[in-house]
């Protein structure tokens, strides 16, 4: 197994989290039809309050040092796992189940996580990355998963 390690994202990371935003919004278009705008940018427009709002969090998922992914948390009562980002280089070798659990880690307490009820395959990963038990429910947009993440 590769070493997944994430870490904060900090200002001078912002336009990495912008590039990888953009791959995620490539990927995620199948499931949300989203357009890309006049430039050619999906573009993410909270990502400006991730460096300004004390209770979300930006995050870089690296394997062995290499830029591997994205992770943007609303911490609150419940956190939220925000936006969620996997290359795909590296999805289904448990880089994304081992990222998920460093993050809850970083967060004990209440959570939820959501996924969009046209995108299975991510249901499925978040149903075996969840380390605890949870509860499961499904809203207008899709399924839900509430769980309490232990202190370390």
């Amino acid at each position: 197994m590769s070493n997944v390690a994430v870490h904060v994202a900090t200002i001078d990371d912002k336009p990495i989290v912008a590039q990888l935003l953009e791959l995620y919004a490539h990927d995620f278009s199948e499931f949300a039809k989203a357009d890309v705008d006049e430039t050619g940018r999906f573009g993410y427009r909270w990502l400006d309050n991730y460096w300004t709002e004390t209770e979300r969090h930006p995050f870089l998922i690296r394997v062995d040092g290499r830029l591997a992914g994205v992770v943007l948390v609303r911490a609150g009562r419940p956190h939220d796992m925000a936006e969620f980002f996997v290359m795909r280089k590296y999805r289904r070798a448990g880089v994304g189940r081992d990222a998920a659990r460093a993050v809850f880690a970083m967060f004990p307490g209440e959570w939820q996580v959501r996924q969009q009820a046209s995108n299975p395959a991510a249901t499925a990963f978040w149903r075996t990355a969840i380390p605890v038990a949870f509860r499961e429910d499904v809203n207008d947009e899709g399924p839900v998963q509430h769980f309490s993440a232990p202190a370390r």
